[in-house]
This record gives C-alpha cells, structure tokens and sequence, in this order.
C-alpha cells in the first residue's frame, strides 16, 4: 500500500528545555501533517485531499482517541520531520489515521489518531461516502503497532 510523507518544519517553541520535540508538541506536529495531507480549501479539493476545511466546508472532523508512543527523543533540526502517514481502518463515520515519524536511529514516534467527519449544518456524525473510501482506498494498511497496549 501506500503511505504519505509529509514534511512538516519545527519551530524553536516546540523544543523543551532538554533539547527535545516536546511530547505535547509532537501532537500539533502531527496534526499540521494530517491536515496537509487530506484537508484542502474547498475550491482545491483534489489530490486525495478530499476533506474540504474552512468556512465553505460541509464536514468538521472531530477526534475521538489519540495515542502516541515516544521510542526515543528526537532534537531540534532545521529539516523538516518526515511524518509518514497511512489509514488503518475507515469505519462508517470514522477513520483511524497513522503515523510514524522517524529518528536517527529508526522511529522515534508512532501514533494513531481516531477521526469522526461530522456534518457541520446538523452537528452530528456522517458516514465516509464511495467517493472518499476509494480515495483513501491506497492508504489503507495494517495499524500502528505499538510497544505498549493500553488494552492489556
């Protein structure tokens, strides 16, 4: 399948006092990747960016479970984070997005960010239509493993 890679720059601000991405940092880090990736103005809804954002848009998105795991620190740099992306589940009104973003030495974070599209005139959930599923249809692979499940 395939998985996006998105660039996404770091600011001064998102480093701790150590030196490090901090950990609620890398949360809007990837939010910024996740956005470039699939949100689009509603006149530019092309590319597989076919959630439309802005004041013209007929879907919100809101998330409904997050988890990250951080395998090791990742200091500041100049160049960008590449943060690979993939879906690993699209359900009737939700998707499961994935990420991973690596380190010098392999992945330094994994994560998985459950989404819900929401009708922005009702304010409740819709279901993904035929025209999303099969543009998200290469995208879609096995989920995030993480180390460490919140399940056990």
């Amino acid at each position: 399948m395939t998985r996006l890679t998105v660039p996404v720059k770091l600011r001064w601000s998102d480093i701790d006092g150590y030196g490090h991405v901090n950990n609620a940092a890398m949360l809007t880090l990837l939010e910024e990747a996740r956005i470039a990736a699939f949100w689009a103005s509603p006149e530019d809804v092309t590319g597989g960016r076919i959630l439309a954002a802005g004041d013209g848009a007929q879907t919100a998105t809101f998330i409904a479970h997050q988890e990250i795991e951080y395998l090791a620190p990742l200091e500041y740099s100049t160049a960008p984070l590449q943060v690979e992306m993939w879906l690993a589940r699209m359900g009737g009104a939700s998707i499961d997005v994935c990420y991973e973003v690596p380190g010098p030495d392999g992945v330094a974070v994994r994560a998985m960010t459950t989404l819900v599209l929401v009708d922005r005139a009702t304010g409740r959930p819709r279901r993904i239509t035929e025209e999303e599923r099969a543009a998200w249809a290469e995208l879609v692979e096995e989920p995030v493993t993480f180390r460490r499940s919140l399940t056990r």
